[in-house]
């Protein structure tokens, strides 16, 4: 998008939602619905499997399917997706990490067959593979495999689709796993440092053109409720943008060196308790990335006020989506060149952000980069023990969220009136009529075709070719999602991260209350005859870890033996560990909606193995019917984020552990 004179009214940002579910079908008619209400661009949402690179009818996409977002298995599906759609005109933004290139072939085969020209398609591909070790778990591959995958796509971007943002850097996501403003911004910057290094050394863009890979750099950003320090964190991240794209590239071309962001505003902060609160949170945060020209995002997709419950319904991103367009043409704030120039204020603030990352990054360098603190763990260990702090200031009434900690007296909610429907479901049969298509889609294409083209891009992964062609032309003869991602398991591996949950340091883990329950949980193992276990397990393919990693912090500093493997994991995998390590409960996180399949799976399996003794709890985004539902196939307890009195939540753990053991 053009940026406007200093005297000219600013052009309105790209007005999106983030959006997709069920099937390509169902999503096309959604994306079709918002852009006649009028949002600008799209952005697609893809659904666990296709975030992980895997089919619907593998045995970690059970209960995945559809659910957090559109399942894309091949071509035919992204054909499906984009029906109706003009892709020479759409601003499309794709929400995809690990396998970027893949989906970015799909998207560019199908453009080639709406004969829309490539150097005209215009849109992003997050592609940031650090931020998902640390924080969302979308990862695939090993960290130097992921960042040749990237390289290649921004080298090929670059040269072939010069519209096209070939990567968004995510502080977003770092925010949500716990990072504070200056690591935020000291993360961000040290991953856009190693990309940057990584496409210059390749050696596939000529150094005169550098300035190019440089411009076409973008970045996805968080806005909280600290909208002051929000605004200037912008207006600090611009200015460092332009000092390492200016002194350690070299790039002479303002306009190059120029920060483009786009934003999702807080969704970590939403609360499941008097959730129409967030609407006014929703507003102030996007007031954070709109109020300074200078430092204004050129993108904007809001989350809706019910995403604490579950699954927005398209009425509720209807009225995110108006929240924009009333702060876009009903206000004067595009008028006026920025508010901010020469504020005393803004400026010390900007400046105690700047230094604060400047810090950090220099730390992150002298480790070796992004990627070399991301394998040690210090990153990791970093945000969960910012996490946990701001846990505790929560439980301790320090930091206020109203209507969690602070004024939780109301009146029964009118928008949740209507129980269930009060947000979207997904229907039960999505998953095996995905699975059916997908069979289908395998039985009618030309085997021969896709068996030359995977051997193809098997033969080039082992070299340093650029993979996107080969990509392209498995894209064009129906390969699928899994398949692509298989081939590229076998050559380059798969990696596990660190969890970070040894190396958090909690201040404040002295309190009263953890005392308490530190005592109690000694006195249990006394009298059980073993120190207390708790096995933490993430099934499935849900990575959004953090929940799972404060419960496994707490659970260590109230004294439990803690065993936590991290991530995507079977039922039968979970199973496996709970009976070998003998465990005395088993806690299951699961936020994307899977708990149905995949929470039973493990009870079951319990019972199997003979360890029916053992209770399992729960937490999650769980509606009040899906708890009552698991708590009759065998769960013992379920925590939804209301209850976040960690301490209070081992409390009671303890006290299921007992009645287990009939020791209560």
């Amino acid at each position: 998008m053009p940026y406007p004179t200093d005297r000219e009214r600013d052009r309105p940002w790209v007005i999106r939602t983030y959006a997709g579910h069920s099937s390509a079908k169902k999503s096309n008619a959604l994306y079709r619905r918002n852009l006649a209400k009028g949002q600008t661009g799209l952005s697609v949402a893809f659904d666990l499997p296709t975030q992980t690179g895997y089919d619907p009818d593998d045995e970690l996409a059970k209960g995945e399917v559809g659910k957090v977002g559109v399942p894309v298995s091949h071509i035919g599906d992204m054909r499906t997706l984009f029906d109706g759609i003009p892709m020479a005109e759409a601003n499309t933004s794709m929400t995809i990490n690990a396998p970027a290139m893949w989906l970015l072939a799909l998207y560019v085969a199908v453009a080639d067959e709406h004969g829309a020209p490539r150097d005209e398609l215009a849109g992003t591909t997050q592609n940031d593979i650090v931020k998902e070790y640390l924080s969302r778990g979308t990862y695939v591959f090993p960290p130097a495999p992921s960042m040749r995958l990237i390289s290649d796509t921004i080298a090929w971007s670059v040269q072939n689709i010069p519209k096209w943002n070939p990567i968004n850097i995510c502080s977003y996501h770092l925010q949500e796993a716990g990072a504070t403003p200056p690591q935020e911004l000291a993360y961000a910057l040290s991953t856009a440092i190693a990309v940057l290094d990584a496409v210059r050394d390749s050696g596939q863009v000529p150094q005169e053109r550098f300035g190019d890979v440089v411009g076409r750099m973008s970045f996805f950003v968080n806005a909280g409720l600290r909208f002051v320090e929000e605004m200037c964190k912008m207006r600090a991240l611009a200015r460092l943008w332009d000092e390492i794209t200016r002194e350690r590239y070299g790039v002479a071309d303002p306009k190059q060196r120029r920060l483009r962001y786009g934003v999702q505003v807080n969704s970590l902060g939403l609360t499941e308790a008097q959730p129409e609160n967030n609407v006014q949170r929703i507003v102030l945060e996007m007031l954070a990335v709109t109020l300074s020209r200078d430092a204004r995002a050129r993108a904007i997709q809001l989350p809706a006020w019910n995403e604490a419950l579950g699954l927005p319904r398209p009425w509720d991103q209807q009225w995110a989506l108006r929240m924009q367009q009333v702060l876009a043409y009903e206000t004067d704030l595009l008028e006026y060149e920025d508010l901010f120039d020469g504020s005393r204020v803004v400026e010390a603030k900007v400046a105690e952000l700047v230094e604060g990352a400047r810090a950090e990054i220099d730390r992150v360098q002298e480790m070796g980069g992004a990627v070399a603190a991301v394998e040690s763990g210090y990153i990791k260990g970093r945000l969960v023990s910012a996490l946990a702090e701001r846990r505790r200031r929560i439980e301790a009434g320090e930091d206020v969220v109203i209507g969690v900690n602070r004024f939780q007296a109301t009146e029964p909610s009118p928008l949740q009136a209507e129980g269930a429907a009060a947000i979207e479901t997904v229907d039960p049969a999505t998953e095996a009529a995905a699975i059916e298509a997908l069979r289908a889609w395998r039985a009618g294409r030309d085997a021969a075709a896709v068996d030359s083209a995977l051997d193809a891009l098997r033969d080039a992964a082992k070299t340093d070719t650029n993979l996107m062609g080969a990509s392209i032309s498995c894209a064009k003869v129906g390969v699928t999602t899994g398949e692509w991602a298989r081939v590229l398991r076998e050559v380059f591996g798969e990696f596990r991260a660190p969890t970070g949950v040894s190396a958090a340091v909690v201040g404040g883990s002295a309190a009263g209350e953890i005392v308490e329950v530190r005592e109690r949980v000694r006195a249990a193992g006394e009298t059980i005859g073993s120190r207390l276990r708790m096995l933490v397990g993430k099934p499935g393919l849900d990575g959004h870890s953090n929940g799972a990693e404060q419960v496994a912090v707490r659970a260590r500093d109230v004294g439990f033996e803690v065993v936590y493997q991290g991530i995507r994991l079977t039922p039968a995998q979970i199973v496996a560990a709970a009976v070998q390590e003998g465990v005395h409960v088993v806690g299951l996180s699961v936020l994307s909606g899977s708990h149905l399949e995949v929470v039973p799976a493990v009870v079951d399996g319990l019972r199997a193995a003979g360890a029916d003794d053992v209770p399992v709890v729960v937490g999650g985004i769980i509606p009040a019917e899906d708890a009552a539902e698991l708590r009759e196939r065998g769960v013992a307890a379920v925590f939804t984020p209301k209850d976040y009195q960690l301490t209070a939540m081992m409390d009671e753990i303890v006290s299921l552990v007992l009645a287990a053991h009939d020791a209560g």
